[in-house]
């Protein structure tokens, strides 16, 4: 369901306290974050539903904003107050003896066949009130409506876009190592709610988000050449955007969804062309005798990133969107891959290769400031939270029984998590946030 058909409007129940302006805040531009000590209570029911449905979105807050590692969610076991209501002022010390320096409050109803949800967000050593928001939703969207408290709550206290009501798109990875089945998936952020989108029949590759994040597209070896799809992944609908000679890899689209980026490999090279969806026309952006693949735009659209072996071996150069102005911007050891441009335009991510490590790192577009987030085994495919601040990736354990696995990272390097699936999970793309 969009967000916009989640109505929203602005609590003014209490009127007599006034929003904060910028009382408490998060600083997360800087290299350290002290993570914000914050209590969230279970969401009460306003008796119209089974109660278990309001705590249940309340556990989504409460996660998503732990898996973010800026907040620090607060053991229940040291509340003092109890069964604070959403019409009435919290007794703040209370909840300042126990360093909550943020509190949320939660209600859940039911009526007419949709849900009601309302929160309020209080500063509790200022004792003002940061936020208040009310929703109405369908009933199977619970878990959303918790993604989107989680989403309001980040931005009020960091001034920056949330994350949580988004999806990601996989690989879904199963059976034995030398016959794995490759299924294209899809699952809400946090890896809850996941869905099959291709039966395993055929080979997939490289899913790619389209900006209306309905849309999606991938290569299928469907036949005998690997051939360039769209897919609904709400109808269920496919097109083939066309069949080429040779190889397709990695298409992407361009930031307003009118084009897609991909390499076409002809006579043991490969360059880059740009597809015009609305017409099908072709440009070519590379001519080398070289491998030019994993091409991606950069959030205006105006440049593009990709890598190439032209200098001997894997490098990253950037050119202008119609293939001009081409060069190199990773001047480290060892040799790069898969790069993708942050939704904030600022920072370059990719996989490098160095003695023997996998190795996650990101870099401005001009190559300076390079910084490794992680390093193992084998780390790949590095996708971006839309407000540029998380990665997902997968990681490749060893041995007959490993497999890949799908990890998220931040720009510290430091908060690490796995993301669970069912099966092996591989080649992740994040979507924007749901609209």
């Amino acid at each position: 369901m969009p967000r916009s058909l989640l109505l929203l409007v602005l609590l003014g129940t209490l009127a007599a306290v006034k929003p904060a302006q910028a009382v408490l805040e998060l600083n997360i531009t800087q290299g350290n974050v002290q993570p914000l000590p914050i209590a969230i209570p279970d969401f009460a029911g306003d008796g119209s539903i089974d109660p278990q449905v309001a705590r249940e979105i309340s556990e989504v807050v409460t996660r998503d904003l732990r898996s973010s590692g800026l907040f620090v969610p607060i053991d229940q076991a040291a509340f003092i107050e109890r069964g604070v209501g959403m019409d009435q002022v919290p007794n703040f010390e209370d909840w300042r003896v126990v360093n909550a320096q943020a509190l949320v409050v939660g209600r859940i109803g039911s009526g007419d066949s949709r849900l009601t949800a309302e929160f309020r967000l209080w500063d509790t050593f200022a004792g003002k009130q940061l936020a208040g928001e009310q929703f109405f939703a369908r009933p199977k969207d619970a878990r959303r409506i918790g993604h989107i408290i989680a989403d309001a709550i980040y931005e009020r206290i960091t001034g920056e876009k949330g994350y949580f009501d988004t999806r990601i798109v996989f690989v879904d990875e199963s059976g034995p190592k030398d016959k794995r089945v490759k299924r294209l998936a899809i699952m809400d952020q946090d890896g809850h709610n996941i869905r099959l989108l291709t039966t395993g029949q055929d080979l997939v590759l490289t899913p790619r988000f389209s900006p209306s994040t309905q849309e999606i597209t991938y290569m299928s070896f469907e036949g005998a050449t690997p051939k360039v799809y769209l897919l609904n992944i709400e109808t269920g609908q496919k097109e083939i955007v066309g069949a080429f000679p040779g190889m397709t890899f990695a298409p992407r689209f361009s930031p307003d969804g009118q084009r897609i980026v991909m390499s076409l490999e002809q006579g043991g090279v490969s360059n880059l062309f740009a597809m015009d969806l609305r017409n099908r026309r072709t440009l070519q952006l590379s001519n080398t005798n070289a491998i030019d693949t994993a091409p991606c735009y950069s959030p205006d659209g105006g440049r593009i990133v990709f890598e190439t072996d032209r200098d001997g071996s894997k490098q990253l150069y950037v050119m202008d969107a119609d293939g001009t102005n081409q060069r190199r911007i990773s001047q480290g050891e060892g040799r790069y891959s898969t790069p993708v441009w942050s939704p904030r335009g600022d920072l370059i991510a990719f996989t490098k290769m160095l003695g023997g490590q996998f190795l996650i790192g990101v870099m401005r577009p001009d190559g300076t400031g390079e910084r490794i987030l992680i390093e193992g085994f084998h780390n790949e495919g590095p996708t971006w939270a839309p407000n540029g601040r998380v990665l997902m990736f997968f990681r490749e354990s060893p041995g007959a029984r490993g497999g890949p696995r799908l990890f998220t990272i931040d720009l510290t390097g430091y908060n690490e998590r796995q993301i669970a699936t069912p099966a092996f999970g591989s080649d992740p793309a994040w979507s924007p946030l749901i609209n």
